[in-house]
């Protein structure tokens, strides 16, 4: 297939884009390079991968490249509470405008995969789990923008939309922005976790298993097309006091709490994984596992600055 990536220089692309070459599948990156312009090099050795320097909101150039793909996997975004609430057209335009168009334009035999956030559901009722058929009530500028490219995909022939948990790993374009990255990193730095809103739940997962789950849909499209999915590891429902014990087994560090200061970037609920499941997707990656890669990525990176801000 003919894989067209926007936003393939990120995070989630520039590992997302190794899985789909494995399999010989020739794999479009476009992106602007607004962070990193070094998380690809790795893969120009290859002839099946080719890049595209360009906004997505040049609908131009955007028409040039959806029109050659077979699958659509749409990652550009402003991602995150900070860059969204700092740039609001911005986000706006990205996250939701540009997902209209891809819907309005691509082919009935076209697919795309297109990746929510589970931060739509907001905060959620005590002791129930977010399925897919809870209600959405994103609360900041990057949950709404996000769930309204969702809506735009909705009734469009083939395609999945994923809600993804917050995800947590290394990759070859770092962030440590992200909450289990962020808190390796500070456990290692600073010797402490300082907790405000400690309580509140969040799903996690894996770098790794959402590159799979991606590939995972591609494989079985028949079986999983025209459908939303929950996309986390239901082990990993668990607040940040939780979390913040499980980081002090690897790394000696004092965990204090502060709850007299909020999150602005309120989420609270538990999430289920569970059709998604059923589909045949298993998670491969516990949260011990990263946290000792993340360990190791830190000792060479030794950097700061791989943020969404």
């Amino acid at each position: 297939m003919k894989i067209l990536i926007t936003g393939g220089a990120g995070y989630i692309g520039s590992e997302l884009v190794q899985h789909f070459l494995n399999d010989n599948h020739h794999v479009t990156v476009y992106d602007r390079l607004m962070y990193d312009a070094t998380s690809l090099l790795r893969y120009t050795i290859n002839s099946n991968f080719s890049f595209i320097k360009g906004d997505v909101r040049d609908i131009n150039l955007l028409k040039k490249e959806v029109a050659k793909a077979d699958a659509i996997i749409p990652l550009a975004a402003l991602v995150g509470f900070p860059v969204c609430r700092d740039n609001p057209v911005e986000a706006e335009e990205v996250n939701h405008k540009v997902n209209r168009w891809i819907a309005k334009n691509k082919s009935r035999d076209q697919l795309v995969v297109y990746p929510c956030t589970n931060s739509g559901y907001g905060v959620g009722e005590e002791g129930q789990h977010c399925t897919e058929e809870s209600p959405l009530n994103p609360i900041s500028l990057y949950g709404k923008t996000k769930v309204a490219g969702e809506a735009e995909y909705k009734n469009v022939e083939n395609h999945v939309t994923f809600r993804l948990a917050t995800v947590f790993g290394p990759s070859s374009r770092m962030r440590t922005d992200l909450l289990v990255n962020n808190f390796v990193l500070k456990a290692l730095t600073d010797k402490l976790l300082v907790l405000y809103e400690s309580k509140f739940m969040r799903n996690y997962i894996h770098l790794q298993d959402i590159c799979h789950s991606f590939k995972f849909v591609i494989d079985n499209w028949e079986s999983c097309r025209n459908e939303t999915y929950n996309v986390g590891n239901d082990d990993l429902n668990m607040n940040k006091l939780d979390l913040a014990k499980t980081i002090q087994k690897f790394i000696p560090l004092e965990i204090m709490h502060a709850e007299f200061t909020e999150d602005l970037d309120k989420r609270n609920y538990i999430v289920s994984s569970e059709k998604f499941y059923n589909k045949g997707f298993e998670c491969k990656y516990d949260l011990g596992t990263g946290i000792q890669q993340l360990i190791k990525a830190y000792n060479i990176i030794e950097s700061p600055w791989y943020a969404n801000y």
